[in-house]
């Protein structure tokens, strides 16, 4: 899920952070440019891990900035393929279930086929629901905690050039869908222990609840003869 990417920039350092100390302040002005920042086809940073070499500071003429090259690593979130993640559910639309990680909120499942079959869009509750059979039917509820696994992810260039051309493509197409990620990460839950954490609760499980009851009675009486047994012993 977290992986470790090394980077070489060059980091400025202003006059008013003349004050801190030279790692410090190239800290502060690394995490200020990558935190919470999508480097395309790298994944989103989180922040520094650590700083591998520094340069020599060079003072720019009449600005007072510091400029210095640092090579350093990141920590970088980008899940593989066939990872098992945790998040909670946001939203369900009749186009699939938008999942968020609280840092990371561009996960899609894409409904019916990335969910359990048979799967339908309730308009009723504005919400999937899996149809288990036998008139049992499960719930995609919102903000409830849920397992999932990657599929893919989609990478979009978000660079100034790009943004502008995908504006002008939107204006001709009149498209009113303006917000655009950077990363999104494409995502199922059909497959046994994913979907929402209480559903595969011994007591609840949709699968096997009725096995674990009968284990469960049978462990009981076993340790119940065993118990009488050890009294009449005694």
């Amino acid at each position: 899920m977290y992986i470790l990417v090394t980077i070489a920039d060059l980091i400025q350092i202003a006059p008013q952070e003349f004050e801190k100390r030279s790692a410090q302040a190239i800290e502060d002005n690394i995490n200020a440019k990558y935190s919470d920042k999508v480097i395309h086809k790298v994944g989103l940073c989180l922040g520094l891990y650590d700083i591998l070499n520094t340069s020599e500071g060079l003072i720019g003429h009449g600005t007072g900035i510091v400029n210095v090259n640092v090579d350093f690593r990141l920590i970088v979130f980008r899940p593989f393929k066939g990872e098992i993640l945790q998040g909670k559910i946001v939203s369900n639309t009749p186009l699939g279930i938008r999942i968020t990680m609280d840092f990371f909120e561009d996960i899609f499942v894409p409904a019916p086929y990335m969910l359990f079959e048979p799967s339908h869009f309730d308009q009723a509750e504005q919400t999937w629901v899996w149809s288990a059979g036998e008139g049992n039917d499960f719930f995609f509820d919102n903000y409830e905690t849920v397992r999932f696994r990657v599929e893919g992810e989609t990478w979009t260039d978000l660079s100034p050039d790009k943004q502008m051309a995908q504006a002008e493509q939107a204006e001709n197409d009149e498209q009113t869908e303006t917000r655009i990620s950077p990363y999104e990460i494409t995502a199922s839950m059909q497959q046994s222990g994913l979907g929402p954490l209480l559903w595969w609760d011994q007591e609840d499980d949709p699968i096997d609840g009725e096995e674990y009851a009968e284990e469960g009675e049978g462990e009981a009486q076993a340790n119940g003869g065993a118990d009488e047994v050890m009294e009449g012993m005694s």
